[in-house]
This record gives structure tokens, sequence and C-alpha cells, in this order.
């Protein structure tokens, strides 16, 4: 099957891992992979601060750079929600190609659940906001993550919780955003986990540096990260 990777602007500026991980897990399974260079932005950070026109407009860039993909595959329930759910309150009449959360597709269109991936260490789920309330991705990032060959998957305490980061949320109310950190750090800590696991790299980066602040002996890692590890 080809499908086109988005790979979004914090794995592209900050964790390039993630998007060669997604690569990884989808050949892996078969598939064909694709990546337009002129993808940009999702548009998410413009809407949520009242910048409509502008998120409209990366929402049609959106459209037209994937205009041809059978499938887009995203390693973010945050910018598949905003494509999706709010993509057409931005940019009214935009025909978007069938765009997908990673574990979405992995699960609801490959019918995969095991990916072939080993990592032996012991890890806590953190479910994020947007794939939760806005996608509706349920378990399936549990699914996948319980086939893992190895893992010791452990149940993070009040883990539907938000992590706090929430986009510009955080930058609008830091303190409110990082007492919001804290408990949900704890709460990993608690766990015994070495790694906090999370689909969105804003999760990962929030909790990341909780943790590396507080010199706490646990990792991010993002889904696709695990997915595509053989230990």
């Amino acid at each position: 099957m080809r499908v086109s990777l988005f790979v979004t602007c914090l794995a592209d500026t900050l964790y390039p891992d993630v998007g060669r991980a997604t690569v990884t897990v989808l050949e892996r399974l078969g598939c064909e992979v694709d990546f337009p260079a002129a993808q940009t932005c999702c548009g998410q950070m413009h809407m949520n601060t009242g910048y409509a026109r502008p998120a409209g407009d990366m929402v049609r860039s959106y459209a037209d750079t994937f205009a041809d993909a059978d499938a887009v595959v995203v390693p973010s329930g945050s910018c598949t929600g905003m494509l999706r759910e709010h993509g057409s309150n931005v940019a009214p009449g935009v025909h978007l190609p069938p765009t997908y959360e990673l574990s979405e597709f992995l699960i609801d269109v490959l019918g995969v659940t095991d990916v072939g991936a080993s990592f032996p260490h012991s890890v806590t789920y953190h479910p994020t906001c947007h794939s939760l309330r806005l996608l509706g991705v349920g378990d399936r990032p549990y699914q996948l993550l319980s086939k893992v060959t190895g893992i010791d998957l452990r149940e993070l305490p009040e883990a539907e919780q938000c992590c706090g980061f929430g986009g510009t949320f955080a930058l609008k109310n830091a303190d409110t955003s990082s007492a919001m950190g804290s408990d949900k750090i704890d709460n990993v800590i608690r766990t015994g986990a070495e790694i906090v696991c999370t689909s969105d790299s804003s999760c990962m980066m929030h909790l990341g540096g909780f943790a590396s602040r507080r010199k706490l002996p646990v990792k991010s890692m993002h889904l696709a990260e695990i997915l595509a590890a053989q230990e």
C-alpha cells in the first residue's frame, strides 16, 4: 500500500527520529512511503491563537500537497485532530485526503496490532488529549504496545488527565501548565517505569522536560519509536 507521511512541525524540527521511526514501522509492514517536500504546518497554532485566515491557508496547502495521496499517516493525534475536526471550519469547502493518526492507520486500515517490535523495557503510556477526546482513538495505542515483545507495560494513574502542554495553553497559562505537568510526571514516577510513552511530540517534549529538570530516571519516547524498535 502506498501512503504519505505528514511529519508535523515538532517532529521535523525537534524530533526527527519520530518521523524516521514512523517510516520504519510502515515499511516493515509492506507500505511504500512517500514524503511530499512541500508540506508545512497543519495550522493548529494559528487557529488556537485566533489567526483563522493563516490557519485556513495552511489547511488548504495541506490539501493541495497531499491531494493525490491514497492515505496520509500522521504521528500526532493533535495535528490529525486539527485537520479532520477543525479544517473545514477555517477552510470551508476544502477536500482533505484520508488522514489517519498512526495507531488508527495501523489497526483500522492495515488491520495489524503486532508490528514486529521488540523493546525489553518498562513503559507507561500517557494518552494525549486530542487523540482521546477529539479523535476517539481509545485503546489502540495500548493494543499496539501490548504486542511488543519483551515490554513491561505499566498502568499510569490518572492516565486521562492532561499533561498540561495544550499547545499555546502552555504559553498563555504557564503556571497552570507547569502544575499539571508536575502532577503528570509524579504519576509517571509512581509506576516505576523507565519510559513514558506518548503519541504526540508536544506531550513528549513537555514530560521529557519535567523529567530532565528534576533529574528523574525516566525518559520520554514517542509511540512510533517503540513500535520501530527491534532490540
